[in-house]
């Protein structure tokens, strides 16, 4: 393996309800009860900054995205039913943490540009420096239901929308200077009017005058993440993201994943470590494979046979008229997340699966990211090899459950990245910007005025 210099990995921690596995509530170690409980999410933000992890990251949807297909499959499922809203959550964990970052998904097709700018900004305030934005397009009927429509916005219409939806956030975020402040109770003057600017957007989707009532937060702007991964996804991610969350589930698809964003980062004036692309990582970790394993089949063991199915119709649509032991099918409908599902109907092709079977893959090792079984040092192979080979500049972890799968990776697997030096052993600043080696973001006034003067 080629050495990696003084580059570190950098790691995330999703912290998504009670896990990835769809049975994690009937794990007698998880708080079944947990999505609502303040002290389980406080927790896991605890256990992932005591192992120096650079944030953490919480996936949110505007609804019950759990369907009852086949009938009766809801009312045995725990995930994703009732959880806290992460934008009244991360504040209130924001004075009980110091370094770890705090990010949080919120849709730009049922939201508006004015609520998200605000809502980041004023939790970057809070935070120190902390705040990060994953940017996402909802596809979930039961969302668009919540918010005045019976289907969901067309794949197109989705990101033609999020692309005007970031540009509006990103101007909002520079309306005021970093020295427009004044406080000047001598002269009377509250603030400086050369550098509050207003933002006069009017496009296809949005008109939206400005300033932003936040001032200039402690990141410049915070972090923006970007989790699509077909091709609108990714030159949204090129011209607007500080980090991809991705999903590829070898090390091939990462490397032309990432070769190919990386590549679309000149055409908008940005350079390769501008952009951190982060594979989701779901590690199944203990002392030995034999133990690890069994953590694995003990949680496989308590899937109920009907939310399996329903993770099959989650990916593939209403399947009511198919043999359960006969073949996957081609998708019914337009793919809702289309390369979530295109890497998920290809592994069903590749290793036969019937449908049944395919609905137990996707509730155990095929959702949520690369997933390994193993010691620690069987998982920290796999990312350096990972990261030395050009796939990735660090991974998003997603346990099976929580808090033990975070408190796990915590306590084995980062020893051993950072006895292989390929992770911190302490926090190298105080925002998340800094932690994730980004250049310092400049306020597109004060660089006009910059290059005027010049």
């Amino acid at each position: 393996m080629k050495s990696h210099g003084a580059k570190r990995l950098k790691l995330g921690m999703s912290m998504r309800g009670l896990g990835y596995h769809p049975a994690a509530w009937r794990h007698p170690a998880v708080p079944a009860d947990g999505t609502l409980r303040f002290d389980h999410y406080l927790r896991v933000a605890k256990a992932a900054e005591r192992g120096k992890l650079d944030m953490i990251f919480f996936a949110d949807g505007l609804g019950i995205r759990e369907s009852d297909m086949p009938r009766g499959a809801r009312v045995r499922s725990g995930y994703e039913l009732v959880e806290l809203e992460p934008m009244t959550l991360l504040p209130a964990l924001a004075p009980l943490t110091r370094h770890i970052g705090l990010v949080a998904t919120a849709s730009t097709s049922y939201n508006e540009p004015f609520h998200i700018a605000r809502k980041f900004a004023s939790l970057d305030i809070i935070s120190g420096g902390r705040a990060g934005w994953n940017v996402v397009t909802s596809w979930s009927t039961a969302e668009a239901q919540n918010f005045n429509r019976d289907q969901h916005y067309d794949y197109e219409t989705r990101y033609d929308r999020a692309k005007d939806f970031v540009d509006v956030v990103e101007g909002l975020w520079d309306s005021w200077e970093s020295d427009a402040l004044l406080y000047d109770r001598k002269s009377g003057h509250f603030y400086d009017e050369a550098k509050m600017h207003v933002l006069a957007h009017a496009s296809r989707h949005f008109k939206v005058r400005g300033p932003l009532n936040v001032a200039a937060t402690p990141q410049g702007r915070p972090i923006i993440i970007q989790a699509g991964a077909a091709g609108q996804g990714r030159e949204l991610a090129a011209a607007h993201a500080d980090v991809i969350y991705a999903g590829q589930n070898t090390l091939a698809e990462a490397r032309e994943f990432y070769d190919d964003v990386k590549a679309r980062l000149p055409g908008y004036g940005r350079k390769p470590d501008d952009l951190k692309i982060m594979p989701g990582l779901r590690p199944i970790v203990a002392p030995t494979r034999a133990e690890a394993q069994a953590k694995f089949d003990a949680l496989q063991d308590l899937l109920d046979p009907l939310v399996c199915l329903s993770r099959a119709y989650n990916v593939l649509g209403d399947l009511s008229d198919f043999d359960p032991d006969g073949p996957v099918p081609e998708p019914k409908n337009a793919p809702r997340m289309k390369s979530f599902v295109d890497r998920l109907v290809q592994v069903a092709r590749e290793r036969k699966l019937s449908i049944r079977e395919f609905g137990r893959y996707v509730a155990g090792e095929g959702g949520g990211g690369h997933c390994i079984i193993g010691t620690a040092a069987d998982v920290a192979d796999t990312m350096q090899e990972w990261f030395e080979a050009g796939a990735c500049d660090g991974f998003n972890i997603t346990p099976n459950q929580l808090p033990g799968g975070c408190e796990d990776f915590v306590d084995m697997v980062v020893p051993e990245l950072q006895r292989r030096g390929l992770f911190r052993r302490e926090y190298e600043g105080t925002t998340l910007r800094d932690n994730l080696g980004l250049k310092p973001h400049v306020n597109r006034y004060a660089a006009a005025r910059v290059r005027e003067g010049a």
